[in-house]
């Protein structure tokens, strides 16, 4: 069939009183019959102060300026409001530079649907099924061609091949409505998790101001100690590190003399069960003096131990007194070894060791702060241990730097997920379900790839490697102007989303990669074709559910993008 680039019009019925098709001339559009009502004269439709006789219609020759007068010839055919004036024989205007006011030759195409079909086509010998299935705009049968009527095959073919259409245009839908389903779906969770985040950071907040007080409470405490590098001391210093290492040497004595305790026990146990087993076991009509004495012996001995072993010090007690000395167990030498003790008097500031318990805490308290104000004042110098600060400090500044930490990556989280809540992700998000899915095609030697709101990417199919072909930016909308194809996998005509995909890997002595990605409504996600506009430039053609457009109630659609 011949590709037909004139504007084509499918039937458009007038809103008023239409006349039968049997009374208008040939060619005759029904929005157009009711200028052709009168039966004594015609007046031209664009020039209505020129009238015509009823025998001047559909004569082949141009009488009206606008060619009304024939609508079912190829008479006017030509008539262009850009052409030059010019002698036109038998036409009361002599001119041809003006507009045809009806749009073609009317095929009525009953059993299909009725079209307009080019004046300039009519009669020429050639069966224009695709505009004019009932053969009527070759009524001459111009060189002996005779077009049939076929409306029947051709409607019904039609007729499938929409209802094919409407059905995958609904279950586009469908897959759209579902992309935006699961779109909200992860805008509320994530809402959800920046609510839970703000109540972390709020918490996080409180506990790192409570830590920072506490650390700046064990600092000042801790810089009311006399502390004095390992090594030094008076001779309380001396004392304690004598008593340590005494201590140290009997708990080794005493862990010896347990494994001694232990294998005693075991070979007594031994030896026990030996006896046991010759009392019970041995003939007592047999007269031997040996095994009598020691059978006795047996007997004697188990009475007087009831068959118990008694100790005075349990096992606890001991493994208790084998621990390591410790903050919470044993003896705490480092409230004695952190006394610094540059002299005999200094053993003044620890006078609470010596004070009973209720007075200890308080007369504790009062020194310390007297300590630090002293420090404060410069009165008193502040001698800090070997590695600047005690343990407490040190603990305290973990427990803060842990805590600021916490609250850093917490913002550093909120910060991120509203900077995804508000990205656009085009109409109410629905590419949000999409991120990070991938679409591809071979095109001869690569393979193409989109991810969606991520990259496109050519992959050598020789192993040389991937090419960034750009990363995703934005979503405009640009205007299409395509036929439709036959397979429906393509943009048509109207305004078609574009996504940006932008600074990819430069090119050999150029700028760097960029990818137009238009999309189209379809089923499902499909990368149709790829090519390169212009150098370092590439245009993408895919469809997906969700470009399709939206519809108001089931079964009514709006614009046809498949």
């Amino acid at each position: 069939m011949r590709r037909i680039d004139a504007l084509v019009l499918l039937s458009a019925l007038h809103q008023g009183k239409l006349v039968s098709a049997k009374d208008v001339p040939r060619g005759v559009g029904p929005e157009f019959a009711r200028f052709f009502e009168t039966k004594t004269s015609f007046a031209c439709i664009g020039n209505p102060t020129i009238t015509l006789s009823p025998s001047q219609i559909n004569d082949n020759s141009c009488d009206c300026p606008d060619g009304s007068d024939e609508p079912g010839t190829a008479a006017c055919a030509y008539l262009d409001a850009l052409s030059p004036e010019q002698p036109l024989p038998g036409s009361l205007t002599g001119t041809t530079n003006t507009t045809n006011s009806l749009p073609g030759f009317w095929c009525a195409n009953k059993g299909h649907i009725g079209s307009y079909v080019p004046f300039m086509y009519v009669n020429d010998g050639v069966c224009d099924y695709e505009l004019c299935c009932d053969g009527s705009e070759e009524y001459a049968h111009v060189g002996g061609v005779k077009c049939e009527n076929r409306c029947a095959s051709i409607g019904k073919e039609w007729r499938r091949v929409e209802a094919e259409r409407k059905q995958s245009k609904e279950r586009s839908i469908k897959q759209k409505r579902s992309l935006e389903s699961q779109a909200e779906g992860l805008r509320q969770g994530l809402e959800g998790k920046l609510v839970l985040l703000k109540k972390d950071l709020e918490r996080l907040e409180a506990n790192k101001e409570e830590l920072q007080k506490k650390f700046e409470d064990v600092e000042r405490a801790e810089r009311g100690k006399i502390v004095k590098p390992a090594g030094q001391g008076g001779k309380l210093g001396i004392l304690v590190g004598l008593a340590k290492t005494r201590v140290a040497e009997l708990r080794t004595a005493l862990d010896k003399v347990l494994d001694q305790r232990d294998d005693l026990q075991d070979r007594v146990d031994k030896l026990e069960d030996i006896l046991r087993s010759l009392k019970e076991e041995y003939n007592p009509n047999f007269n031997d003096e040996g095994v009598k004495a020691a059978v006795k012996g047996w007997e004697d001995y188990a009475a007087s131990n009831d068959g118990e072993k008694k100790s005075d010090v349990s096992d606890v007690d001991v493994m208790d007194a084998l621990k390591e000395d410790s903050e919470t167990s044993g003896v705490n030498w480092a409230e004695f070894e952190a006394g610094e003790e540059s002299s005999d008097a200094d053993i003044v500031y620890n006078l609470e060791a010596y004070l009973p318990t209720i007075l200890r805490d308080y007369v504790h308290d009062k020194i310390t702060l007297l300590r630090v104000w002293l420090i404060e004042n410069g009165i008193l110098a502040d001698t800090p241990t070997g590695s600047g600060e005690s343990r407490l400090v040190a603990a305290a500044r973990e427990a803060l730097d842990a805590a600021k930490s916490e609250v850093t990556t917490t913002t550093s989280t909120i910060e991120e997920t509203e900077r995804e809540i508000a990205k656009d992700y085009g109409p109410k998000a629905i590419f949000r379900a999409l991120k990070d899915k991938c679409v591809s095609t071979d095109v001869g030697e690569y393979e193409y790839e989109l991810c969606w709101m991520g990259q496109t990417t050519q992959k050598s199919k020789k192993g040389h490697g991937n090419t960034s072909m750009g990363s995703f930016v934005r979503i405009d909308h640009e205007a299409a102007d395509e036929e439709e194809r036959a397979d429906g996998k393509g943009l048509g005509k109207g305004q078609r989303m574009v996504l940006r995909y932008e600074n990819g890997q430069g090119c050999w002595n150029g700028p760097n990669r960029r990818t137009d990605v238009w999309l189209a409504c379809a089923e499902k996600d499909e990368l149709w074709r790829v090519s390169e506009s212009e150098k370092c430039v590439y245009r993408m053609e895919i469809g997906t559910p969700a470009a399709c457009e939206d519809v108001g109630e089931p079964g009514v659609y709006g614009k046809d993008e498949l």
